[in-house]
């Protein structure tokens, strides 16, 4: 049967990436912000905590799926086909150097496939492999990305966007202040990670971001 490239209904715009350093006895940061969510704002939200064990990393995903969340929100964990499965989350993410989507479609076909892409050739074997959408980055600077090198930047990201009719999520460095140039580039969202960390300020910065993905 052949795969739809979209889910039935669009996925959110903002995606919520954890900080991968939760303690798994004590996952505190991340059920803050998901409870902190705007009831009106869903997001895709990625557990990737690889340093947790399988029963760590089950425990977690289960509280995660267990918090009442803005209606359309979108579960997914790194690479763990099994626990996405065992918790009922909605999908995966896979890094580029992961097993492709339609290895695994087979063992969960409900389940949202996402691949990171950093080329157009990982661009195009994340499209033959039948992913539902694309995390492209780092579009700007951003410290925990600095020893794999430069950053991609606003035209890579803009060419990559043209050559696919997959959603592209724009990851790396990404602010209220340079989200809209990451749109106007062709990114259907936004995906962050350490911009969320700062509880005092987390529901402004989603609201910001709503209204920059949702003009």
């Amino acid at each position: 049967m052949e795969h739809n490239k979209l889910p039935l209904t669009p996925l959110p715009r903002i995606f919520l990436i954890s900080s991968g350093e939760e303690d798994p006895d004590h996952s505190i940061r991340l059920t803050r912000q998901l409870s902190l969510l705007p009831r009106s704002i869903s997001c895709m939200v990625q557990i990737r905590e690889k340093q947790l064990d399988s029963r760590q990393l089950l425990t977690l995903a289960l509280e995660v799926r267990n918090i009442e969340l803005p209606e359309g929100t979108l579960l997914l964990v790194n690479e763990r086909v099994d626990i996405a499965l065992a918790a009922s989350l909605d999908g995966v993410h896979l890094p580029e150097n992961a097993c492709s989507p339609d290895k695994l479609r087979p063992v969960a076909p409900k389940l949202i496939f996402g691949c990171s892409v950093h080329s157009q050739k990982s661009l195009r074997l994340a499209e033959e492999s039948e992913a539902d959408y694309l995390l492209f980055g780092p579009v700007f600077d951003t410290p925990s990305k600095r020893r794999y090198g430069a950053p991609q930047g606003l035209v890579r990201l803009g060419e990559l966007c043209r050559t696919t009719t997959l959603p592209v999520f724009a990851l790396g460095g990404i602010t209220p202040e340079n989200a809209s140039r990451c749109m106007g580039e062709g990114a259907y969202g936004i995906a962050a990670l350490s911009i969320f960390q700062d509880p005092s300020q987390f529901v402004e910065t989603i609201e910001q971001f709503y209204h920059i993905v949702f003009p």
